[in-house]
């Protein structure tokens, strides 16, 4: 897997985040760099570990992964992006202004469970943990704290749309992986 299929994977990951730090936006009259650095730090780092341990435990499965490896990464990349899709189209979650590690833990595990699935594929396709999980992590925290601003101006607009496409995605890099196991 090469850096843009990896950062593809980041940012599609990110959508979750992403679209509750623009709530998390909305939520404050005056969004200062706390407020973004909060929620960057607090989703990237749970989007960066979900991976590392859904490596480990599909890792302890790689000889069986090794034979279906590239189908297990379709069917469960199919399987989030889907979700986000369907996700996309419907109610709007509902977010209050608060920051503290008690409110911002529970969304970060919520935003993140699908970075674990994603770490089960990796394992699958044999992927470097490290880089990838440092790249969503990455990833995450910078549109998680762009996500805190943008909700501040240009309100739920485009949290949809974003999540749409993440998913999207996911499932256009799974159908890729799966077909290059053919080839």
């Amino acid at each position: 897997m090469n850096f843009v299929d990896l950062l593809l994977i980041g940012v599609s990951l990110s959508m979750d985040a992403f679209a509750v730090s623009i709530c998390k936006g909305l939520s404050v009259r005056k969004v200062t760099l706390r407020h973004a650095l909060t929620c960057g730090i607090w989703f990237g780092v749970f989007q960066a570990g979900m991976p590392v341990l859904g490596y480990f435990l599909g890792s302890q499965f790689s000889s069986l992964l090794n034979r279906v490896g590239p189908w297990v990464a379709f069917i469960l990349l199919a399987l989030i992006g889907a979700n986000m899709v369907r996700e996309s189209f419907g109610e709007d979650e509902e977010v209050d202004n608060d920051f503290s590690a008690k409110a911002m833990l529970p969304l970060a595990v919520a935003t993140s469970i699908d970075a674990l699935a994603v770490g089960v594929s990796f394992a699958a396709m044999q992927v470097n943990i490290v880089p990838a999980a440092c790249i969503i992590g990455i990833t995450t925290c910078v549109l998680s704290a762009i996500g805190v601003k943008v909700g501040a101006v240009f309100g739920d607009k485009y949290r949809a749309l974003a999540e749409r496409m993440g998913g999207i995605v996911l499932i256009l890099i799974g159908l890729k992986t799966l077909i290059e196991s053919f080839l």
